[in-house]
């Protein structure tokens, strides 16, 4: 062996030491009680198959007495206790087996409880999405999730799978000892080796054919989307209207070989041939072992209880070499899945931002002016507490870009949203609007430049503190399969209690009629998949969203965001938009963003985004006059709007769209 191999071996060696260790230190997250009576039981299950070798080779010597003496003789008595002992401990054996099952059970439960907390803390440790959004990061997630989530090879099943080997190898050190205590040690020290050297191949083997997975991860998160795809129901309609289950089925079929195809090849490369070896070496020993006993046996050097004891120890012994399905799989891909979650954890914490920080509950961000918000009495502020009134948000000289991405979104964006005013940021696809909340929101962080609040940069308020200052509703927001008090309650969820809260803020986004009427009103699970669950269209579900963010607004928040808030409503219910929301909400910042003028226009200030910067900003009026970018954009919708959507040229910047 070549240094650089002996070099190659030991790193190999000091990182599976290395990764038994931290599994081993996850053991004390199960609670000692249960973890000692694991071990116990393995420790007594390592015992019964031994004391059942060794009784019943004592009733194959005690055998011929017996039979010569009579069964009134002390040979009889002698036999019937070996049968006895030995019976007691096969059932002992059977006992001990699923006691080992069961408590296995309790220690991986445990632990991935607590690895699951651990995951989900990470996930939710950084502050922007950007980690999230890398490639690497998302390859860890999917492979920790996915074995934490299942449990078939988590972490806690490697746990247990470690305990486990207390029993079997603590089976092959008494088998050995047995061989070298009746007929030679160095028979005993020989079984021995033979049989860690065929663990060694199944056990290297494993580890040298999991760690093609690490590799393949993303081809299995592919295989994953296909799999969604097909057996979900958000795309179970388009399925079956353009036919599109026989392509399905060639996608998932592809993917599948795409991934299985590598680990086909390294099963062969790591198990084929150098199977081959172990079996000559542990042949050779086998037969040079039982070669020797039968020698001494023929001149009487072993009687027949030795005889009976080596040969069934040797047997045994033998059959430790092979695959550990209680143990091997689960400590391999175990401990895989537990560096996958400490690799993701550590990604996190090292992107995790320092002002993350939580404040009391329902504390608002500071850089507030005393005064009344000036909100309507059906959203005024809870009882008890002075709503506060934002001051100025200022970006400034903000650049940014996200991974993997040439083209920055912003480079060095000059914007001040006005304190208690509404803005309506507006610009074609890919201008950055939705960006911009991300920055806002700190789901981003910029490049260069910062984000102040009253002349304070973000960045010195507590992450957690400053976004309960804020509402946002997403242009993607989420549909909540629980009630439509719940989905309104999340805006601000300390507060789920408030029930005349949500009701107001249901008034004011218009949709409490239509919540009033379903057969349990607000209580009614919004999920045709719940019991007693409806499905809501799709602008109940945008006024709903609304709602929730209203109910922040009343709990607390100091600026509203709005994301394409009128895409899923008619053009009545867009012209009323500001008359039901926008002025429930007066005194309060407000973020609007659309592409429909009908609601831009109204904006105390307009915002357009073009190559990364304020293109124009201004009235609508003020932006007509200016007949820049604004108005050409305006006029093409409302010719659009006028002469129907047939006689919009295609391929201009209307039918791009502006949002």
């Amino acid at each position: 062996m070549t240094s650089s191999e002996r070099k190659s071996a030991l790193g190999v060696l000091r990182r599976v030491a290395a990764d038994r260790w931290r599994i081993l230190r996850l053991l004390p997250r199960a609670g000692w009680p249960a973890v000692t009576v694991a071990i116990l039981n393995n420790l007594l299950l390592a015992a019964a198959p031994v004391l059942f070798v060794v009784e019943t080779s004592l009733l194959v010597g005690r055998l011929p007495a017996a039979v010569r003496d009579g069964v009134d003789s002390a040979a009889f008595d002698r036999l019937v206790t070996a049968f006895v002992v030995a019976a007691g401990a096969l059932c002992a054996q059977q006992v001990l087996a699923q006691l080992q099952v069961a408590t296995g059970l309790l220690v991986q439960r445990r632990i991935d409880g607590e690895v699951a907390d651990q995951l989900m803390d990470a996930a939710l440790n950084s502050v922007s999405m950007a980690p999230l959004e890398d490639q690497a990061r998302l390859d860890q997630l999917t492979e920790a999730s996915r074995e934490v989530e299942h449990g078939i090879q988590s972490p806690g099943a490697a746990c247990a799978g470690m305990l486990a080997l207390v029993a079997r190898y603590g089976q092959l050190a008494g088998y050995a000892a047995v061989v070298g205590a009746v007929f030679s040690w160095p028979a005993g020290i020989g079984l021995l080796v033979a049989v860690l050297v065929f663990r060694h191949g199944q056990r290297g083997g494993l580890r040298k054919y999991a760690a093609i997975y690490g590799s393949i991860v993303p081809r299995v998160r592919k295989l994953s989307y296909f799999r969604g795809v097909a057996t979900g129901l958000p795309a179970a309609k388009e399925i079956r209207i353009f036919g599109l289950l026989p392509w399905l089925r060639d996608q998932y079929r592809s993917a599948y070989l795409d991934w299985m195809r590598p680990v086909w090849a390294e099963r062969r490369r790591v198990y084929l041939k150098p199977y081959f070896g172990y079996t000559a070496l542990g042949l050779l020993v086998v037969v040079a072992l039982l070669a020797a006993l039968g020698r001494s046996g023929a001149t009487g050097q072993v009687d027949l209880t030795q005889l009976a004891l080596v040969v069934q120890a040797t047997l045994a012994a033998i059959q430790l070499g092979d695959f550990y399905p209680e143990a091997d799989v689960q400590t391999q891909f175990g401990m895989n899945a537990y560096r996958a979650v400490r690799d993701f954890d550590a990604g996190m914490r090292a992107s995790a931002d320092p002002t993350t920080a939580t404040g009391p509950p329902g504390a608002a961000a500071p850089a507030t002016a005393a005064g009344p918000t000036g909100t309507t009495p059906a959203l005024a502020a809870r009882p008890g507490t002075e709503p506060a009134v934002p001051a100025a948000i200022s970006f400034e000289s903000v650049s940014f870009r996200y991974p993997h991405r040439a083209t920055p979104v912003f480079t060095g964006l000059e914007l001040t949203l006005r304190p208690g005013a509404c803005t309506a940021i507006v610009g074609l696809n890919g201008a950055g609007k939705t960006t911009l909340v991300k920055l806002l929101t700190r789901l981003a962080i910029p490049d260069s430049g910062r984000i102040t609040v009253g002349g304070r940069p973000i960045d010195d308020i507590p992450t957690a503190r400053w976004r309960r200052s804020l509402a946002v509703i997403f242009q993607d927001y989420l549909r909540h399969q629980s009630s439509a008090a719940d989905n309104i309650a999340l805006g601000a969820v300390e507060y789920a209690g408030d029930r005349a809260g949500i009701r107001a803020a249901a008034e004011a986004a218009g949709i409490l009629d239509a919540l009033d009427a379903l057969p349990l009103g607000l209580e009614t699970p919004l999920s045709s998949q719940l019991r007693d669950g409806v499905e809501l269209s799709g602008g109940q579900w945008q006024r709903l969203a609304i709602a929730r963010a209203l109910f922040a607004v009343r709990h607390g928040a100091s600026v509203i965001v709005l994301d394409e808030p009128t895409a899923s409503l008619d053009a009545r219910a867009e012209a009323r938009f500001f008359d039901e929301v926008v002025a429930a909400t007066a005194g309060v910042t407000k973020v609007l963003i659309s592409h429909r003028f009908g609601t831009v226009r109204r904006a105390d200030h307009i915002v357009v985004l073009a190559q990364g910067r304020v293109a124009e900003e201004g009235t609508h009026e003020e932006l007509l006059r200016r007949g820049g970018r604004y108005a050409r954009l305006f006029a093409l919708q409302a010719a659009r709007f006028r002469d129907g959507p047939g006689r919009t040229p295609v391929g201009t910047a209307g039918e791009r769209g502006v949002g």
